[in-house]
């Protein structure tokens, strides 16, 4: 079961890892449809990009913006919705100082997408108002009658050309594509009933002049058929037709054509004269010359390569402008960018796979050798969990299992051997002590006898008596504070009979501590040692005092003298004591039986 989840887990991981791939690759392609440019920023550098289809970009680091290229438009003294009268935009001045009400459609298209966006915050608003400055100014120009009439494709002409002029200095991406007078009226009633009756006696004007020629037309049409069919036989057969186009809708279709960011079609005649370029102004002007093209064809020049192609039945040609540097700089660009793309996704991709690997074979050797670790610090009361992976992994972990159980066994089984060796030594050592100190006292008592002092004998016997009753305790290793005290106090008066009231003793016990057990036959070597090496060598007399008390969770049992005293090197030879030495082995047992226990 583990197993299976441990997969599952690879599994999930790889799901989102693969989904995050996804997003990036989502994230580093664009669509550009027709009619649309796009402008690529790479670390606030913008770049324009005109070619339509799919095109890839650095995720987190290009920014797209696309802008719609198609004509547009927007009204000057009317509103689109209801067509209500914008009054402070539609009235003007006339030259003649009539008021009238004029309405425009100005129609454009974005041209330069990146300047359209970075070179100011409101391009349209700019249009618009540079628009209503040339209409007003060229309205001013002309006469009410002019403006309501005859004068309406004279004066369009002159705001285009006017504001033709001003965009080419505020230079806004944006390329005016035609403007038009969509009504032209009087503002009032009083001048609009005046109009027509202008209009009314124009008309009659009209009608008389039209009866007049109307005799003309009938007679002339037979005379005009024999002199046309004359001239259809001069030219033999061939027939010319003249055709009037505007030449908005000449630009209109040129200028749709995108070649590159800064490419560009015009046309020409067989001549070599300009029929149409879209920097028409710059070519009058003379800052810009374009040389006549030959045949059909390719011609490769330094900056740029011209395609040229006649049309048929007819003398114009188009001629197709685009730099090599453009093309050849966009398409690289665009394979170092999908470059970066593979190499970023090839780099998640050994990054998700290695971790992967990591999670199946490295990781879970990191656990089980960290668990040996653990293990080697503190084996006693370590406790091991397996560790999931691959087959062998798994394998290996049961292994290190069985292996820790078994040093664990075999640790608390020598541990047990140990204090029962342990336990066997001290008993060894403890028995030692007993005849070490009766041949002390027996020799006391004796002396005690010979000098005639059977009274202290008698005291001395009673009180040895009394010592080897508690230090026998029925068997037991271990007695209350209180026996240990009484046991200490019957080996001190022993003693002071021995050395002739050389010392006096004390004993300053908490009585809360008389309940605790201890170690038997604690006090007595430490009180041994204080009065064969302290106080038996001093002149004056000695002094014992024993102390019992508590401190936190410790019982502290004191023996001080005031006698000669050790130094430091003294003790830590005195606690380095073996067995086999003759002397100086009571501290150490006592030593010795404490940590046993």
């Amino acid at each position: 079961m583990s197993k299976r989840n441990g997969k599952m887990k690879y599994l999930a991981i790889g799901a989102a890892g693969l989904i995050a791939a996804g997003g990036l690759a989502l994230d580093a392609t664009y669509q550009i449809q027709e009619q649309e440019q796009a402008v690529l920023t790479t670390f606030g550098v913008p770049k324009a990009v005109n070619e339509t289809g799919l095109h890839f970009k650095v995720p987190f680091v290009q920014q797209v913006q696309k802008v719609n290229t198609t004509i547009q438009g927007f009204p000057i003294g009317y509103s689109m919705g209801n067509n209500a009268v914008v009054e402070n935009e539609g009235i003007m001045i006339t030259s003649d100082y009539n008021f009238i009400d004029v309405d425009f459609f100005v129609e454009y298209r974005i041209s330069e997408p990146v300047k359209y966006l970075y070179t100011s915050e409101q391009p349209e608003e700019i249009l618009k108002n540079i628009a209503q400055s040339c209409i007003r100014t060229v309205i001013a120009s002309y006469n009410v009658d002019e403006v309501l009439t005859t004068g309406k494709g004279e004066i369009q002409s002159k705001i285009k050309e006017m504001i033709l002029n001003q965009m080419e200095e505020q230079d806004l991406g944006i390329q005016l594509v035609n403007i038009t007078i969509q009504d032209s009226e009087p503002p009032t009633e009083e001048v609009m009933k005046a109009f027509k009756e202008v209009e009314t006696a124009k008309q009659g004007k009209e009608t008389a002049l039209n009866n007049a020629n109307k005799y003309r037309n009938e007679k002339l049409p037979e005379a005009q058929a024999q002199a046309d069919q004359i001239i259809q036989d001069a030219d033999d057969q061939k027939i010319k037709v003249a055709m009037d186009i505007r030449f908005s809708n000449i630009a209109n279709y040129v200028d749709d054509v995108g070649i590159g960011a800064h490419g560009y079609c015009y046309i020409e005649d067989t001549d070599g004269n300009i029929v149409y370029h879209p920097q028409q102004q710059l070519i009058y002007s003379g800052l810009k010359k374009e040389n006549a093209r030959g045949e059909d064809g390719v011609e490769y020049g330094e900056e740029a390569i011209y395609t040229t192609r006649t049309l048929s039945e007819s003398k114009w040609r188009i001629v197709g402008v685009c730099y090599v540097d453009e093309m050849v700089t966009n398409k690289v660009e665009d394979m170092v960018l999908l470059l970066i793309l593979i190499l970023i996704i090839v780099l998640i991709g050994t990054l998700f796979v290695g971790s992967l690997i990591s999670n199946i074979f490295a990781k879970p050797v990191k656990k089980l050798t960290q668990a040996m670790r653990s293990f080697e610090k503190n084996a006693e009361n370590y406790t091991y969990q397996q560790v999931g992976g691959t087959e062998e992994i798994v394998e290996l972990s049961r292994s290190f299992e069985h292996m820790v159980v078994r040093i664990q066994k075999l640790m608390e089984k020598v541990r047990r051997e140990e204090i029962t060796l342990r336990k066997t030594e001290l008993k060894a050592l403890q028995a030692q002590i007993n005849p070490h100190f009766l041949y002390n006292t027996l020799d006391a008592i004796a002396w005690l006898c010979e000098d005639g002092r059977s009274q202290d004998a008698e005291d001395m016997v009673t009180s040895l008596a009394k010592l080897f009753r508690i230090s026998i305790s029925k068997g037991h290793e271990l007695i209350t504070i209180e026996k240990e005290i009484q046991h200490a106090e019957s080996y001190l008066r022993i003693q002071k009979f021995r050395y002739k009231n050389q010392f006096t003793y004390h004993f300053d016990v908490d009585e809360e501590c008389l309940g605790y057990l201890c170690n038997k036959i604690t006090l007595q070597p430490i009180i041994e040692n204080a009065i064969y090496h302290g106080i038996n060598r001093m002149v004056d007399e000695g002094e014992i005092l024993i102390e019992v008390h508590q401190d936190q969770d410790d019982i502290i049992l004191a023996v001080e003298d005031n006698g000669v005293g050790m130094t430091e090197e003294q003790c830590q030879e005195i606690m380095k004591k073996e067995r086999g030495d003759r002397t100086g082995i009571g501290i150490k047992n006592v030593n010795d039986r404490i940590i046993s226990w």
